[in-house]
């Protein structure tokens, strides 16, 4: 049975990837912690649908937990045609107001699984001659966000090695593409632990998930949701890295303040 598999989809951007989905009638793969929230959303698509829908509960920073999914799912007798990696999670605050095991998970969650994800389930779409690939990252991958450090580089890298291997794989019939978000309107600052900055357009996660849909059926490499973060993000091009740092600190700082940097 064809599927589309999405991680971090009990809420968020993640949610709305399966609701569109769904819609349109995709049987699916929702893979998250949250076991509660999952089975029902799971339950609720299925039902609405006509659709099968799975729920896997998984935490994605275990040590391999990626291959005990690809062994879920092959179990399941599921051909995963569609994989969305979603999952992930960052922190605002000054990098050494974190312990490394936090910057660990980060990194375990936002490269570590999804090039692990990428990996196991690139080779059958191969063999196949298609199949298609989301990586979510973010419009913070175009820069240096001084107090989300970690975070940013992480989602440089997702930009970087989607794009890269939207260029591997596309004689082979196989679709890579990076997603960019800006701010949106998920849980994403609550489980940062801040508030989201005032300064930034806000987007819907229906909105965010109608852009990728769209520039996935075009063939494009990577997508920025909406307007005004495509223009934010081309200045980087014209700028001096180190200025578009020291301004992207100095807003960062305006928003949450220097006694915040425990957050």
């Amino acid at each position: 049975m064809n599927a589309t598999l999405i991680t971090g989809a009990s809420t968020g951007i993640g949610e709305e990837f399966a609701r569109q989905l769904a819609r349109r009638g995709d049987n699916l793969v929702l893979v998250a912690r949250s076991a509660d929230r999952l089975t029902a959303l799971a339950n609720e698509l299925g039902r609405a649908h006509n659709i099968h829908a799975h729920s896997i509960p998984l935490d994605l920073t275990q040590d391999n937990a990626p291959q005990q999914l690809f062994e879920e799912t092959a179990r399941r007798n599921l051909d995963i045609t569609l994989l969305i990696n979603n999952a992930g999670f960052g922190s605002l605050g000054a990098f050494t107001a974190f312990p490394f095991e936090r910057d660990r998970e980060m990194i375990e969650l936002n490269i570590t699984s999804l090039v692990a994800l990428t990996h196991l389930y690139i080779r059958p779409m191969q063999a196949r001659g298609a199949g298609a690939i989301i990586n979510v990252a973010s419009t913070a991958a175009f820069q240096a966000v001084p107090y989300m450090a970690t975070y940013a580089a992480t989602k440089a890298f997702v930009l970087s090695f989607s794009e890269a291997l939207a260029e591997e794989t596309r004689a082979q019939g196989v679709r890579v593409m990076a997603l960019c978000p800006g701010a949106t309107e998920t849980n994403f600052f609550a489980a940062a632990k801040g508030e989201r900055p005032p300064m930034r357009v806000v987007e819907t996660p229906e909105a965010v998930v109608r852009t990728a849909l769209r520039a996935l059926e075009r063939g494009q490499s990577s997508v920025i949701s909406g307007w005004t973060n495509f223009f934010v993000a081309q200045t980087t091009r014209f700028v001096p890295r180190a200025i578009v740092a020291r301004i992207a600190g100095r807003a960062m700082r305006a928003s949450y303040g220097a006694n915040k940097n425990s957050v």
